[in-house]
């Protein structure tokens, strides 16, 4: 209860309620005398709120296709290749981030291992798409939900990767 809206109550209730007030009042005055205590973030460091929302698009992402996998009523084989897409399209798309941006850091990346980083995205995203594209036992809208779930979290992948490196950085360079 806010100091106004106690001194308030007092001068409407009278005395009966006074002294009831009189203690939200205190804990009121004490609440204001301790400011609270901000956590600095280090130039170039992520917000929390950012982080959270990554991790959270991620497991969104992730969970979703797998519940939706497990789900599914497709043959074993099926889902194991629709598993070792989501596993295959992860690795590739946080390879692809770290290669790029290394790269834009200064920082060695054999031309090797940054094409093949941008093949393999690639191929995850076309095995991806030709899967949906043939699987006939899949509605339309399984396969939308698929392809979302695929997007969403390939996105997620690279931007929780950016998250902790900008966040390693920050902190390194104090």
């Amino acid at each position: 209860m806010s100091l106004q809206w106690s001194v308030y109550l007092d001068k409407k209730m009278g005395a009966k309620h006074s002294m009831s007030n009189d203690q939200e009042v205190l804990l009121d005055k004490g609440k204001q005398n301790n400011p609270k205590v901000k956590i600095e973030r280090k130039e170039g460091e992520p917000t929390p709120a950012f982080k959270g929302a990554s991790w959270a698009a991620l497991l969104v992402g992730v969970t979703a296709y797998l519940i939706g996998l497990y789900n599914a009523s497709m043959q074993l084989n099926e889902k194991g290749y629709y598993f070792a897409v989501l596993v295959f399209g992860l690795y590739s798309a946080v390879s692809l981030q770290k290669a790029v941006r290394d790269k834009d850091e200064g920082i060695p990346v054999t031309n090797i291992y940054y094409g093949i980083s941008w093949f393999a995205l690639i191929v995850a995203i076309a095995l991806m798409g030709i899967g949906l594209f043939n699987a006939g036992s899949i509605d339309l809208s399984e396969k939308g939900f698929y392809g979302m779930a695929f997007v969403l979290s390939l996105f997620a992948a690279i931007t929780v990767q950016k998250n902790i490196r900008d966040t390693q950085v920050a902190r390194e360079r104090d």
